[in-house]
């Protein structure tokens, strides 16, 4: 088998194998990988050992209960199939990210969280058994009352403790496929704090897209939405129908994204909303996963790439501490068109799992010579405020600024790898990076 490119979605990438189930006996894996869409290097083999294994062929529904919705499958089922086949039939899965495009496998090793984290935490919090191969080929089953330290060292573990071969959890029963969605423009970012922490004690589902580049007075000026399951008097009574398959046409150039184009964007997006306060029914496709409308829209940030950064900023810090953190990115000149903020529910006792009570900031950076020190900048900012890191999204931050952010939580998380894993046999570009792992 020749060597081809293996990407993140921020278009990183290692020159290796990515083989199938079929073909294991080829060369010892290091990493298994599903859908490949975390951002950075977590998904990407180690550069002098660049084997990873695509888990997608294991996609099976292995055993599914109507009277209580607890499903059990393979950890290569995507987000996309599972939901294709239960969601007409009223299920809906109890955490799901902004993509469907995500494996369980992968939902359970990055810990992925969404719009209702405030209510629901993290996918991880819902998972009763893991089934593994470990290091030393055991086939163990590990769950919160089973083999706990596994567990908590897995979910969240981005794939360093073992190979995730099924997973159990419970499917939520809803009323209808359709959201009942509210939405109002704000008009700073002060403003959007306290009403998205209103909104999040009334509604099960809050997010927002804000405006990261406009100075002054209107500096994160954005529209908050807010939603719920549709009740069957308020929704059609037609299933929605999915998106059409677009596909960005092309390798953008790297000029294409700049700050005034991305300024131009945002002011168009927040104009859009023209009536201060919306509501409706929407269907779950537009509310949850806008972004996989168009397949490939990774291409628009060329091809050097783009990371995203996000950290969560707790609610110690008080609630100037997203004014602060834009104020850091503003005079770095960082430019994002796509700027989220959720909030964060209690903490999960996952030794890396991402959230803990706050607000989280997401924002996509196109990669440029000074990507590194705006990394550097930011995570310095955050390591203040007391905040962290979501490893699933990073690429750039340094072992010394992830220690700190993690210095109660990340021993035992080590403790737990050294335990299951002594000889450091699952790595990955990331765990080189951060860890120190042999490359």
């Amino acid at each position: 088998m020749t060597d081809s490119r293996i990407e993140g979605w921020g278009r990183t990438s290692v020159v290796g194998q990515e083989l199938s189930f079929d073909n294991l006996e080829q060369s010892p894996p290091v990493l298994f990988r599903g859908l490949g869409r975390s951002y950075g290097d977590s998904s990407l083999p180690p550069s002098a050992n660049p084997v990873v294994v695509n888990t997608t062929r294991a996609n099976r529904m292995l055993a599914f209960d109507s009277a209580t919705g607890t499903l059990r499958a393979e950890a290569g089922l995507s987000l996309l199939d599972l939901h294709r086949t239960l969601l007409p039939r009223g299920w809906f899965v109890p955490v799901t990210p902004g993509t469907q495009f995500v494996t369980l496998g992968g939902a359970v090793a990055a810990d992925v969280h969404g719009k209702n984290h405030h209510v629901d935490g993290c996918f991880g919090s819902h998972v009763r058994r893991l089934k593994m191969r470990v290091a030393d080929g055991r086939v163990v089953e590990c769950g919160p009352d089973l083999e706990r330290e596994l567990f908590l060292a897995t979910v969240g573990g981005m794939g360093l403790t073992g190979q995730i071969l099924e997973v159990e959890f419970p499917m939520v029963r809803i009323p209808t496929p359709w959201i009942w969605q509210e939405s109002e423009r704000v008009g700073d970012i002060d403003e959007y704090i306290e009403k998205l922490k209103e909104s999040s004690a009334k509604f099960p589902m809050t997010v927002g897209w804000i405006d990261c580049l406009t100075p002054g007075k209107h500096m994160g000026r954005g529209i908050l939405m807010k939603g719920r399951w549709a009740h069957s008097h308020e929704a059609p009574s037609k299933f929605p129908s999915e998106p059409p398959n677009l596909r960005f046409p092309i390798e953008a150039p790297e000029w294409l994204l700049n700050p005034l184009s991305i300024k131009a964007f945002n002011f168009g997006f927040y104009w859009k909303h023209l009536q201060k306060k919306r509501e409706g029914i929407v269907d779950p496709f537009s509310y949850f996963w806008p972004l996989d409308f168009v397949k490939d829209w990774n291409r628009m940030y060329g091809r050097r790439g783009f990371t995203q950064y996000q950290c969560v900023l707790p609610n110690e810090a008080g609630p100037g501490a997203a004014r602060r953190f834009l104020e850091v990115l503003t005079k770095r000149g960082g430019a994002s068109f796509l700027c989220v903020i959720k909030d964060c529910g209690a903490e999960s006792p996952a030794f890396l799992s991402f959230p803990k009570p706050g607000i989280s900031v997401a924002l996509d950076i196109a990669i440029r010579n000074d990507t590194q020190s705006l990394i550097d900048d930011l995570n310095e900012h955050v390591l203040k405020e007391g905040g962290r890191i979501y490893l699933a999204k990073d690429t750039f931050t340094r072992p010394e600024h992830f220690r700190a952010m993690e210095e109660k939580r990340l021993p035992k998380f080590l403790a737990a790898r050294e335990k299951w894993d002594p000889q450091h046999r699952f790595r990955s570009a990331q765990s080189v990076r951060l860890f120190g792992d042999a490359p």
